[in-house]
């Protein structure tokens, strides 16, 4: 952190040096004769917006995905904690310092104003307002790769029952478990660090971990997928895939090559806790193991299990098994996914869910995102005195939207408009609470530094 407010200081009084641009993911290649990363490539003519990263760099967002090259190709990408995305996966691009003595910042967050109105007994309107900031920092040294990494949210502001988004589920509000909400993210989503040391060309050993992180199970986060960039709304299936992206301890050691990772994680296994603004105390009580697999640029998958020690808060005596498989692809204008979760709770039944999203570009200001999701919920009615507690009823959820961007001024900020309807499926036992055919929408505006 001290490097990063020095070098923005160091910036307003016109000491560094212009190596400050919107650097679209695009962009982050590794070429045979370039520098190291912090280094500008020598005279070649090329854009200078170009710049280095050397092999199985994790500068992680979206925002500045590291590439493995195979000649010109890139074969992986970094999602969020240690999760590999398709090496062509399109381009949010964020705000980059190079200040010198080797390191490299990067900076991309956003902030959406939405209005949210859902239909049936149970349905609720609200508008709220959503916000997320990433700042990395990276050192090369030589055979070795420094990084530091943190990712932070304003959403504590709002109340502890988050927003209204029909059938989703997981975390507590005042004490009470959330139904038909999405709670708000923590303050501290990340601070963590991560240290690769190379064994090989192109292939090298990694440490990860720090008091908040995330392990190394399921795929990127909805919210640094692409095929997920535009949607305005969180998945139902959240807690069956990514909900472990806010871990309060984490550590994760692995092996990189250009088509192939492996990693294991300890990590605590409770979900964060209604104190927002807080950091809860570390533990390693649960683990996980991922294997990810980019067989060319545009593909990326991975399989992932792990062992969860009393996740939910109104679970205490409840443990989880989750294994998680998920193949991307992307090529510029399409990013898409598809994945698959189970959730093995002991004691308990299992609850599977599958999810399938995407995000396709029609220009670079107009795009079209969809979702369907398929879950087995269990959690619908926490009443135990409710004759449906503890009965899982399958939900299936169609969502599709559009989004419509612009940069502002000609630089890093960009202006988002957009919006998305959404309809579900379901059992008609459910009928009396949810009504006939329950529906909802989302209206959105978003800033974002970089898309």
């Amino acid at each position: 952190m001290k490097i990063i407010i020095t070098t923005l200081a160091s910036l307003l009084a016109g000491s560094v040096s212009p190596t400050l641009w919107a650097q679209d993911h695009d962009h982050d290649m590794h070429h045979e004769g370039m520098e190291m990363p912090g280094m500008m490539p020598k005279d070649t003519g090329a854009d200078h917006n170009n710049h280095a990263l050397s092999p199985n760099s994790p500068m992680h967002d979206s925002s500045s995905h590291a590439m493995v090259m195979k000649g010109d190709t890139p074969i992986w990408a970094t999602g969020s904690g240690t999760s590999r995305l398709p090496g062509a996966e399109g381009g949010m691009h964020g705000l980059h310092l190079m200040p010198g003595d080797g390191w490299m910042l990067m900076a991309h967050g956003w902030v959406r104003a939405s209005y949210s109105n859902y239909s049936g007994p149970r349905g609720d309107d609200m508008a709220y307002v959503t916000s997320m900031t990433m700042l990395s920092a990276q050192k090369d040294m030589g055979g070795a790769r420094f990084t530091l990494k943190s990712m932070m949210s304003l959403e504590p502001l709002m109340d502890a029952k988050g927003y209204p988004a029909l059938f989703a589920t997981g975390e507590t509000a005042h004490g009470q478990p959330l139904v038909d909400r999405q709670h708000p993210h923590d303050l501290f989503m990340e601070l963590a660090a991560r240290l690769d040391v190379d064994v090989a060309p192109g292939t090298a050993l990694f440490v990860y971990g720090g008091p908040v992180g995330e392990p190394a199970l399921g795929p990127s986060v909805f919210m640094m997928r692409g095929s997920a960039r535009d949607n305005p709304e969180p998945p139902i299936s959240h807690h069956w895939f990514d909900s472990t992206h806010i871990t309060y301890g984490v550590v994760t050691a692995g092996i990189s090559a250009p088509h192939w990772q492996l990693e294991a994680s300890a990590f605590r296994g409770a979900e964060p806790d209604e104190e927002r603004w807080g950091i809860e105390t570390p533990k390693l009580d649960s683990w996980s193991v991922r294997a990810s697999w980019n067989p060319a640029p545009h593909w990326s998958a991975q399989v992932s299990h792990g062992f969860l020690k009393q996740p939910e808060a109104t679970h205490a005596s409840e443990n989880e098994h989750r294994t998680t498989a998920s193949v991307h692809y992307a090529d510029g204008k399409l990013s898409a996914m598809a994945a698959f979760s189970a959730k093995n709770r002991a004691p308990g039944s299992t609850l599977t869910a599958w999810l399938a999203e995407a995000q396709y570009d029609l220009t670079p200001r107009h795009g079209l995102f969809a979702r369907f999701e398929n879950v087995a919920n269990a959690e619908l009615f926490p009443d135990h005195e409710d004759p449906l507690h503890d009965r899982a009823f399958r939900i299936s959820k169609l969502e599709g939207g559009y989004a419509w961007n612009t940069p502002i001024g000609g630089g890093p900020v960009y202006l988002t408009l957009g919006g998305s309807v959404s309809g579900y499926i379901k059992p008609d036992a459910l009928d009396a609470v949810y009504g006939q055919s329950p529906w909802g929408y989302t209206l959105f505006t978003r800033l974002s530094l970089g898309r």
